[in-house]
């Protein structure tokens, strides 16, 4: 049976609502959407940090010296020093009598070395520098800068000793042999000693390490230095060669005419003297840390002449004169 004639006039009419319904939401997204945002440009790549470049090596600078100083590059010979030199790791420098020097590290570390003093540098990078005070008297300043910190590293060789800090000015001396003392006249310095212990030393304050042994308890920096010695009772000597001891603070930098005598651990040294003909005068002094000294002298006569034997004219072995 054939459907009316009506029905058939609609069907067109709702396929053609369909249709327009249909294409409303694609002539919306077509037409009428507004375009999204443009992407931002792709980063460029980042490089990448390794943790060798992240610590650049810096050099340190031997700036100003004055008298017998000389520089060993690594296992290479001794060699006069010369101004502005640059110093890198496994480099050794070292005062002779009467000598002295600076060494800098840009603005962060200056590092004095007195006469007959030995060190080497360890390492360096723009947030540490480590040296090794072989022997002898240094004084090291370390200055803080803005958004920088720096830490300066001090330790003593054939010890356990190891003196740091990010601001401040210390002094060390070492014996040779790892007694050590630390003085501090700015800042706080960590002084560290066997196993890991350590102290703060506070501005003012100083502190002893000897070998295999942790630091001292911080106390003042004597305002003295003490120094006591055993001299030849004998006014005049026999023999040009001789031996004289005496006593100081564990520490204490010893020097006898100018040149550096080693003392032990508590502070005792013996020094060989050679004498000339006439009067010879020795003189010794002891300094300490905080920069006090104390300094003895003594005129001791060699006389190498025969020993004249005089005759008894009475003849006699005792008694008094007729």
């Amino acid at each position: 049976m054939a459907a009316p004639p009506s029905r058939r006039r609609q069907a067109p009419f709702l396929i053609g609502l369909v249709l327009i319904l249909a294409a409303l939401p694609v002539g919306w997204f077509v037409f009428l959407r507004e375009p999204p945002a443009p992407l931002p440009p792709p980063e460029p790549p980042r490089p990448v940090v390794t943790a060798a470049e992240a610590k650049k090596v810096v050099e340190l600078v031997l700036s100003s010296f004055e008298g017998d100083v000389q520089v060993r590059h690594g296992e290479g010979p001794w060699e006069s020093a010369s101004k502005d030199m640059p110093l890198r790791p496994t480099d050794v420098v070292r005062t002779g009598r009467g000598s002295w020097a600076v060494v800098l590290n840009g603005e962060s570390v200056e590092l004095r070395m007195e006469a007959d003093t030995e060190i080497s540098v360890e390492e360096l990078s723009d947030e540490l520098s480590k040296v090794l005070l072989g022997s002898g008297l240094a004084t090291a300043t370390v200055r803080g800068r803005p958004n920088v910190r720096h830490t300066f590293v001090l330790k003593a060789k054939n010890g356990d000793a190891e003196a740091s800090t990010s601001q401040g000015t210390f002094t060390m001396s070492n014996n040779g042999k790892g007694t050590v003392s630390v003085g501090t006249r700015e800042g706080d310095v960590k002084l560290t000693g066997k196993e890991g212990k350590f102290v703060i030393v506070r501005a003012g304050q100083r502190s002893i390490v000897r070998p295999g042994q942790a630091p001292t308890e911080p106390d003042a920096i004597p305002s003295t230095v003490f120094l006591k010695m055993e001299w030849p009772t004998r006014k005049k000597q026999r023999k040009a060669e001789l031996a004289v001891t005496g006593h100081t603070d564990p520490g204490n930098r010893v020097m006898v005419d100018g040149v550096s005598v080693p003392t032990d651990a508590d502070g005792r040294f013996t020094l060989n003297v050679s004498l000339k003909d006439g009067t010879n005068t020795v003189q010794v002094t002891a300094v300490g840390v905080g920069g006090a000294r104390q300094e003895e002298k003594r005129d001791l006569r060699l006389d190498t002449g025969p020993i004249m034997d005089v005759e008894n004219p009475w003849g006699t072995t005792g008694g008094s004169a007729p």
